[in-house]
């Protein structure tokens, strides 16, 4: 159903979407439940995307993790879902509790080896590409340098 709707209509909702959830979570609160990947190439480097949304910066592939989801499932399937590919090797190496929005975001972060080729999927993901350690794009979301901190033990 959802691709039906034209791409750049598609990232048009992405936006008002992100701007709402801002917005309720501001007044709500809560907890809300996630998962981020780490995800290599066979030559190591780590893959990074640019979202349709938020501030335009890098940051690791991850998503919400559904009612009854489990966090290895979501991670599987948020990586699916915005690259088009799976992944190898998943584990995780921890999770996160940190404020977001006047939330809780419980993260589960995790760590595998890309199977096949990621292709952003030109909706919620505009841009996705693999970068050597050494040379992560910029700029790059403060969470993605907490996650990357957690890759190194």
């Amino acid at each position: 159903m959802l691709r039906l709707i034209p791409p750049p209509l598609h990232r048009q909702l992405y936006r008002l979407a992100y701007s709402l959830r801002r917005h309720w979570l501001r007044l709500r609160g809560g907890r809300l439940y996630g998962c981020h990947i780490i995800a290599r190439d066979g030559e190591g480097r780590l893959l990074m995307v640019r979202h349709s949304y938020g501030g335009g910066q890098w940051e690791f592939p991850g998503g919400g993790i559904g009612r009854g989801e489990g966090p290895e499932a979501a991670a599987r399937r948020e990586f699916a879902e915005e690259l088009r590919c799976g992944l190898t090797g998943l584990r995780c190496l921890g999770t996160i509790e940190e404020p977001y929005l006047g939330a809780t975001n419980v993260v589960h972060v995790f760590t595998g080896v890309a199977d096949g080729e990621p292709r952003a999927d030109g909706r919620e993901v505009v841009e996705a590409r693999f970068f050597l350690r050494d040379a992560l794009p910029r700029p790059m979301s403060r969470k993605a340098a907490q996650r990357l901190a957690m890759l190194d033990g």
